[in-house]
């Protein structure tokens, strides 16, 4: 499996993959805005780096959204931190690392580009996402857990990283990655 930046050629199959995983997630419960903002891959490409995880034969097993640093698509984030959105795996490669090797590669990226911190927002229902933070580290933040409407609540994971020796600096990037 490798990890990279998404083509232009993949960012209308990965809205439908995006949206088909939240779809199995939340047992087909999405309101049209949600699911609008799910399937707008390009929209979160314009204001961070969408990543995908891609097999051997090129096909898309998954995708994630990282965010080097506070703005608009992650209004969430405090200076000196990166952040991940849009976590989705596709149904079908579910439990094979995908989802790990995901984070992991947003981890790397925070990591390379001198952020103190990566975090991100998830929901009650997501549970085999918050395993996989978890076991990468992450924590959970109850003090920056936030109401989106009085039906859900975002619940916040930080995830700490080593201080860079001198010359790291916020916003750096990093390649391709290979993933397990």
């Amino acid at each position: 499996m490798r990890i990279r930046p998404v083509r232009a050629d993949e960012v209308d199959r990965l809205g439908q993959l995006t949206v088909a995983a939240y779809l199995a997630l939340t047992g087909g419960d999405l309101d049209d805005d949600y699911r609008a903002e799910l399937a707008d891959v390009a929209g979160r490409a314009a204001d961070a780096e969408v990543l995908v995880a891609v097999d051997d034969d090129g096909a898309l097993l998954g995708g994630v959204t990282y965010i080097p640093g506070p703005r608009g698509y992650a209004p969430f984030l405090r200076p000196g931190e990166a952040g991940i959105r849009t976590l989705a795996v596709a149904v079908e490669a579910q439990g094979r690392g995908v989802g790990t090797a995901l984070v992991q590669a947003c981890t790397a990226r925070a990591a390379a580009g001198g952020f103190s911190a990566l975090c991100l927002q998830t929901t009650a229902g997501m549970a085999a996402a918050q395993q996989i933070y978890q076991r990468a580290g992450f924590r959970r933040a109850p003090e920056r857990d936030q109401w989106l409407r009085p039906d859900l609540l975002l619940l916040a994971f930080v995830l700490a990283l080593p201080a860079v020796a001198s010359g790291g600096r916020p916003g750096g990037e990093i390649g391709e990655t290979r993933g397990a």
